[in-house]
């Protein structure tokens, strides 16, 4: 199916461009979610007549997130849970974990922004976490974890 892409999207593509995809990918996620359109002869027009007003608000969007993360950039986030002797946690820390901490913070940011590449974090200690604030700002804080005794 071809779409036409209304805001940019990681590995398909950026605002306005027309790029095949697969049916299922487009009817359940891209177009139900607004960041997508069938490509057909009247929506293109359309397209083309709203894309001034689209890429004000696609930038609109970046400044802000932009703006965030920069305020962001070099937090730190302070979490304690109960560990074992060896500093192990007998749970973990996952990305809503840190996505609540940064709230109480005062930072919006969502569980899906917080991105963990090793996985949730099972050890006490200091730890590296992304948070994609917008598909083009990506911004490291730093985790770090303190164990409590039982």
């Amino acid at each position: 199916m071809q779409i036409i892409l209304l805001d940019k999207v990681v590995n398909l593509g950026n605002l306005g461009e027309i790029v095949r995809v697969k049916d299922g990918y487009a009817r359940n996620f891209l177009i139900p979610s607004g960041r997508a359109r069938r490509a057909t002869d009247s929506a293109i027009k359309e397209f083309e007549a709203r894309r001034a007003e689209l890429e004000k608000a696609a930038a609109e969007k970046l400044a802000a997130a932009q703006a965030q993360g920069e305020k962001l950039a070099g937090t730190s986030v302070k979490l304690s849970q109960k560990a074992g002797v060896d500093g192990r946690l007998f749970g973990s820390v996952t990305n809503f974990d840190i996505a609540e901490e940064l709230n109480k913070a005062g930072y919006a940011v969502a569980k899906a922004q917080v991105r963990m590449p090793t996985g949730p974090i099972k050890v006490v200690g200091d730890s590296t976490v992304s948070v994609a604030l917008h598909t083009d700002v990506v911004v490291d804080i730093t985790v770090s974890v303190y164990g409590e005794t039982a």
